[in-house]
């Protein structure tokens, strides 16, 4: 990531050097030529020694802002493409990595993590070189200077360095625990705040904010510890830099006492000497912050790393215009993760599932939860890929297929509608980016979404909040439906849009799915009785199996598993 941004890290590295070569030209100057001057007693060398110090600290200023601003600008594009390429393999990764990982915790990786990670790159990188080059260029000239004297003094470096790499470790292994604490948190409060309805419902405020405070309470220990641990490191750090000059000064002094060294030439090893000391100090602290940094940094590409368990071909082929034609050939399938049965193996939702689907055919399934129903429909756009057995469309083996071919045939309208927070009209375009806003209209009408759009407060452009907030569960299903209109799939996909509404919503919502599925290859999940009236053969499964097919008269003759299901579960509502 580094790499594009080359040519600024070098314009960095001039401005550095500009400011590091004159921060080591400085002491000598002082120790060597202020005391020829006012020895001199000459105001016009003072001035021109005056002036020529301000020139110095101009150039020191120049090369401080461009190095500033380099590593900044560096700083921030790498966090940019950090961001953009975490996202995106999110965006990536399927649908079973999300059933893993909370919202919340994925959110703090994108943006508490991604920011520790600036200021390594920026902070840290400027305070590094900075303090490298002057501990460097310091102790070539104390060397120079004073053999004796610089070997007296490097004495000191071996405790500096075995201080850092112990605390160094323990600070990165502290940040990591900071970071999940901290994580926890946000997905405690990510939850909240999304589900405040229930919250408010159950009148359980107080209880979310105690569970809020207990996160924050834990990741404040931790925290707090850690700082204790950078304090301390700081500390010792000054301890043993700072007691290395008194004990230069000791040994020096003794020299100056003898005659075999001046004292402007001991004035500007001591100021060498102090150089020495902060930048040992400041590389230490950079060391820590590295540490902590490096334990953010793991968190971000433990992500970026992760790759999808649907995976599509090396050479897709382009999946052409559908007719609709699904088929199931010996599917079976285990949700990868899940506690493994007596023999090892994880239990299989799916069981050698056969069925063909004709296009234009509109197909119920039926059953118990957890009969496999939903994981049955998540295999048709590849959401998830079968353990074993074919899912074809057309002929097509979806997995030789490309995804985008795929997905962009097929419609889906959930049970649970998500709504994005824009405006009416920006969800309903999600069906097709480049729809105009007659064809947004049109399908909106076809939808039965028009009307009630129109009575909003601005119109089309209303923002719906969060999730559709705004707008009621029947308002928020004809706006998804009108959405999977405007993309015009072959197949279609619902799990059972009308469930959760009222009799007038529902009459609403199912006249638009009417128009919807009118000449489409239509999979849908059904809990009501009004769904399956619509459809030419019912899907009855148990189990994970195909345990009937068939019209609903020829299942009711045959006065299995689907007579006993409609006497249960469908018979009231048809005498109602």
């Amino acid at each position: 990531m580094l790499g594009p941004q080359r040519w600024r890290i070098a314009l960095a590295l001039l401005g550095l050097l500009l400011t590091s070569g004159v921060g080591l030209a400085f002491p000598l100057m002082i120790g060597q030529q202020i005391g020829q001057v006012l020895e001199q007693g000459d105001y016009g060398q003072l001035n021109s020694f005056a002036l020529g110090l301000v020139g110095l600290f101009v150039v020191m200023a120049a090369g401080g802002f461009v190095q500033s601003y380099a590593l900044g600008s560096i700083g921030e594009r790498v966090v940019y493409d950090l961001r953009t390429q975490l996202y995106g393999r999110l965006t990536t990764l399927s649908l079973d990595f999300f059933g893993r990982h909370r919202t919340g915790e994925l959110v703090s990786r994108l943006s508490s993590d991604v920011t520790l990670v600036r200021t390594l790159v920026t902070t840290s990188a400027t305070t590094l070189l900075g303090q490298t080059i002057g501990l460097v260029g310091a102790l070539a000239i104390v060397l120079a200077m004073n053999t004796s004297l610089t070997l007296f003094l490097l004495g000191m470096l071996p405790v500096v360095v075995g201080l850092a790499l112990v605390m160094g470790k323990q600070l990165e292994k502290l940040s990591a625990g900071v970071q999940d604490e901290l994580a926890r948190a946000t997905v405690t409060a990510e939850e909240g705040i999304s589900g405040i309805r229930v919250v408010k419902s159950f009148a359980r405020e107080g209880y979310e904010y105690q569970r809020f405070a207990a996160d924050l309470a834990s990741n404040l220990r931790s925290a707090l510890r850690m700082t204790a641990l950078r304090a301390g490191f700081g500390s010792g750090m000054m301890l043993i830099g700072f007691g290395s000059l008194a004990a230069v000064l000791w040994f020096a002094g003794r020299q100056v006492i003898d005659g075999s060294m001046t004292l402007p030439l001991l004035t500007s090893f001591l100021i060498y000497g102090i150089q020495i000391a902060t930048s040992c100090f400041g590389i230490a602290q950079v060391y820590g912050e590295a540490q902590q940094a490096f334990g953010a940094m793991g968190r971000v590409f433990e992500l970026i790393d992760e790759q999808p368990t649907v995976v599509e071909a090396r050479h897709p082929v382009e999946l052409p215009a559908i007719r609709g034609g699904i088929s199931f050939r010996g599917v079976s399938f285990a949700y990868a993760g899940q506690a493994a049965d007596a023999e090892g193996e994880a239990p299989a939702v799916l069981r050698e599932i056969e069925l063909s689907i004709a296009p234009g055919e509109i197909v119920a399934l039926v059953g118990a939860s957890g009969a496999g129903k939903s994981t049955l429909m998540n295999l048709i756009p590849r959401f998830y890929d079968p353990t074993s057995g074919q899912v074809k469309i057309d002929g097509y083996d979806i997995r030789d297929v490309s995804e985008q071919s795929l997905r962009s045939q097929i419609g889906l309208v959930p049970q649970e509608t998500m709504l994005f927070g824009g405006t009416v009209r920006e969800n309903i375009r999600y069906g097709r980016l480049d729809a105009s806003d007659t064809e947004i209209e049109a399908a909106a009408r076809a939808a039965n979404a028009h009307e009630f759009i129109v009575g909003l407060p601005q119109g089309y452009d209303t923002v719906v909040g969060e999730r559709g907030a705004r707008l009621s569960g029947g308002e928020r299903q004809r706006v998804a439906i009108a959405r999977a209109i405007l993309k015009n799939p072959r197949i279609l996909l619902l799990d059972e849009a009308t469930s959760a509404l009222d009799n007038q919503s529902e009459q609403l919502v199912q006249q638009a799915l009417d128009r919807l599925m009118r000449g489409r290859t239509t999979v849908m999940i059904a809990h009501r009785l009004s769904t399956i009236r619509a459809a030419n053969r019912i899907v009855v499964m148990e189990q994970g199996r195909v345990a009937e097919l068939g019209t609903h008269e020829e299942l009711m003759a045959l006065g299995g598993r689907y007579a006993a299901l409609y006497a249960l579960q469908f018979r009231a509502e048809a005498v109602a």
